[in-house]
């Protein structure tokens, strides 16, 4: 096929010896199937900002570091130069992610290299060789369900360890692998610490594989993994190896809120009283008045 014109920088420089065929095209970018040598990768071609459906919404955007000022100020201020870094920040993302998760033990696809845009990594193929199904294409039997939620369930942990939540995970993201499932597309991954929306992001992405695996067993639907694993990640006790139960009891203590406002108009007449007899001591007596004796004041 015709080499795509952003692909052809990896063929010139080596990194590419020929483009195979399309993959797939998502809302961010188009995926072809490429030559290195003896091996089959990905090349991952970033759309450009104006023909992305997926926007760099606000909310994950928050809390990712920036080179310097001058960048910052400019993404700000949505000048050409700052949408030009903003754009090449939302890449790089993505790849630095991958990089460190593959690090922490996260089964995602092995990123190669990066360059104006294009994303070498690793092509994921099922049994036969050919290039993994998503989630979304397969049906599973009750419990393949069962052990690959349990699977997801613990590289949400491994992330959540590293830093990061994946912030758009579904099975449309999910690959299935011949040892099981691969986590991809983490170009608006967040980082747990960092990031004030964190939480929600999680406890979304556990909730769409908790419905999706709840096809087949739905039992899993009923699970609240999200805000168990969040309670240890705050406390510094989450561990790759942490055992979690999925039964999550939100507190259900009812707060006395007329015993807090009476402590609250108690404290408040008190200090009233206080700054009273302070004023009135400071005042001294009134002329023509006897002053208190000594036991009184």
């Amino acid at each position: 096929m015709k080499t795509p014109k952003r692909i052809e920088p990896l063929i010139e420089d080596g990194l590419v010896d020929e483009v195979l065929r399309p993959l797939m095209s998502g809302k961010e970018a188009a995926v072809y199937v490429v030559r290195c040598g003896r091996q089959l990768r990905c090349a991952k071609v970033y759309k450009e900002a104006d023909k992305r459906s997926f926007r760099q919404a606000a909310e994950y955007q928050e809390g990712r570091k920036v080179r310097n000022s001058r960048q910052a100020r400019a993404m700000a201020k949505g000048s050409k130069y700052g949408r030009k870094e903003a754009e090449d920040a939302w890449q790089n993302a993505e790849v630095a992610a991958l990089f460190r998760l593959a690090s922490a033990g996260v089964r995602v696809p092995r990123p190669f290299d990066f360059l104006d845009g294009v994303l070498l990594m690793e092509l994921v193929t099922d049994a036969d060789g050919q290039a993994a199904p998503r989630l979304n294409d397969v049906h599973l039997e009750a419990d393949q369900a069962r052990e690959y939620h349990a699977f997801i369930i613990r590289q949400i942990v491994l992330m959540l360890c590293a830093g990061l939540v994946h912030g758009d995970l579904s099975e449309f993201n999910v690959l299935l692998g011949p040892d099981g499932p691969v986590i991809i597309d983490l170009p608006q991954a967040v980082d747990a610490a960092a990031n004030n929306h964190a939480f929600s992001m999680l406890e979304r992405d556990v909730a769409n594989m908790a419905h999706y695996f709840g096809r087949f067993a739905p039992e899993l639907k009923q699970t609240r993994y999200a805000k168990e694993m969040w309670a240890l990640y705050q406390e510094g006790k989450l561990l790759p190896q942490s055992v979690l139960s999925g039964n999550w009891k939100d507190d259900e203590h009812i707060a006395d809120v007329g015993g807090v406002m009476r402590e609250i108009e108690a404290a408040r007449f008190e200090d009233a009283r206080r700054r009273a007899g302070r004023e009135e001591a400071e005042r001294g007596p009134v002329k023509g008045e006897e002053p208190p004796p000594p036991w009184a004041q």
